[in-house]
């Protein structure tokens, strides 16, 4: 499979900016192939749309974004939860936390370590829909959890 790489900057819709005027570049992991081989899955549509959580929750890939906006390199990795919320039966902050920290423990380093990236912070952030970067969306659950790299060890930051 051919390795193709997109970039495109990422701009807030609204009147205070997501990012400076280098901006956030978008990076396709390799058609999700990447994914595929660092998991070890045997069926590709079914990796191309499930990452497996502790929680069991569906969870995939939105899109990576490399963000030098606070100054630093900042590893963005945007994924869609569909059941999370705050509602009765629905997957609570509490359960989606070990979501994020594992999905930081086995795609974010990972992924750092391919493209040889030395990130100050790596943000995971679950939205139950899909939303632009930057764009506000009131109708919309997000978690959000920052991470330093520490010997290939995710390390909570706190947002």
């Amino acid at each position: 499979m051919k390795c193709l790489i997109r970039h495109r900057k990422a701009r807030a819709k609204s009147h205070a900016r997501a990012t400076l005027e280098r901006g956030a570049h978008l990076w396709w992991v390799w058609g999700r192939a990447f994914v595929l081989i660092l998991l070890g899955w045997n069926s590709p549509a079914v990796a191309e749309t499930l990452l497996p959580v502790p929680s069991g929750q569906p969870v995939h890939l939105s899109d990576v974004l490399l963000d030098d906006n606070p100054g630093e390199l900042w590893v963005r990795f945007r994924f869609i939860a569909p059941k999370i919320g705050s509602t009765v039966g629905r997957i609570g902050y509490d359960v989606a936390a070990a979501d994020m920290e594992h999905l930081c423990q086995t795609l974010a380093v990972a992924y750092v370590a391919q493209y040889r990236l030395n990130p100050a912070r790596v943000v995971i952030s679950l939205s139950d829909r899909p939303i632009e970067f930057g764009r506000s969306s009131p109708d919309a659950t997000q978690f959000f959890e920052a991470y330093r790299l520490e010997q290939s060890r995710c390390i909570w930051e706190g947002l």
